[in-house]
């Protein structure tokens, strides 16, 4: 299976590379230590899906050697058919486990975790697209972990301000949800989401509760220009965010969108310094950043009330 981008980019002579290669900056080392095999035998004890693992993020190996996970809520089956996403579609996916908080929150304790990402599929299969259930995932990690915060990276809920407001009612430290790409391609890599919607599911949030923080990310390396991601940062920025994440669209398998070119660290570098100057407070931009990539270092930085240490 040949992953390379269709058009390698221009004017980087490391991204031109052969078959079944990547760029020097897309390699990585092997963790060292047990902690993978610890964190993994957890995940699999409670019997609980993190979108590590679902979605083949590349940082898994990385992050469950620190004893870090992002879970994974409602099943592993998404009712979206997203071009982007390697998560399992299905139509009619079953019925929200009653005793997945529970087991969230008891994995949150073992793990030891001082900052917990819940996210989770879209179930447009629901009346409340799941914020129901989110909700009590949250209110169970609050129990068994009270001093540790949480991020929710949610969907966009079809819109339904009802089912987004169970889920701001609870305050999580971080309301999370990603736009994905830029306004011209977001038709192509979303299914059933669209740009204008999820910029007013984040500037509901931010409206709604002004001290919370709101988050978003976009993967790039899909035919943007650089034009289009400045552009994205703007209305980013016009919608409330004070933390966005820039990363490198990579193909999860061959039935997934193409990448269209390997981005330099360089540009990264160049995107993170806009959209600081643009007054967003925190742009987190590299290959192998994704939305919940080190999402601990936001929380201390950001907000003095729910300041956490480093693990």
């Amino acid at each position: 299976m040949n992953l390379l981008p269709e058009n390698p980019q221009k004017g980087c002579d490391d991204a031109v590379v052969g078959p079944g290669r990547f760029p020097s900056w897309l390699h990585r080392k092997m963790p060292e230590g047990n902690l993978l095999q610890v964190t993994n035998g957890i995940i699999q004890k409670k019997e609980l899906y993190t979108v590590c693992e679902e979605a083949k993020c590349p940082n898994l190996l990385e992050c469950y050697s620190k004893k870090t996970a992002t879970f994974l809520i409602l099943g592993k089956a998404c009712t979206r058919a997203c071009s982007f996403c390697d998560i399992d579609f299905s139509k009619a996916p079953k019925a929200p486990d009653a005793n997945e908080p529970k087991r969230v929150a008891e994995s949150v304790k073992e793990l030891g975790l001082s900052h917990v990402v819940i996210t989770m599929v879209a179930r447009d299969d629901l009346a409340d697209g799941g914020a129901g259930h989110l909700v009590e995932v949250i209110k169970e990690v609050r129990r068994e972990c009270p001093n540790s915060t949480i991020e929710t990276l949610t969907s966009d809920f079809e819109g339904n301000t009802e089912a987004l407001d169970t889920v701001l009612n609870e305050k999580p430290e971080i309301f999370n949800h990603n736009v994905e790409t830029v306004r011209r391609l977001s038709p192509t890599v979303r299914h059933k989401a669209t740009f204008d919607r999820s910029l007013s599911v984040l500037s509901y949030a931010k409206q709604k509760w002004p001290e919370m923080l709101v988050k978003s990310g976009i993967m790039i390396g899909l035919g943007e220009t650089k034009e289009e991601v400045l552009d994205t940062l703007k209305e980013l920025k016009d919608a409330g965010c004070d933390i966005v994440t820039i990363g490198q669209y990579l193909q999860a398998s061959r039935l997934k969108l193409r990448v269209k070119e390997f981005i330099h660290p360089d540009i990264f570098t160049e995107y993170a310094d806009a959209g600081r100057a643009l007054g967003i407070s925190h742009v987190y931009a590299g290959p192998f950043v994704r939305s919940s990539y080190n999402a601990k270092l936001f929380v201390k930085r950001n907000n003095r009330m729910y300041e956490i240490e480093s693990q």
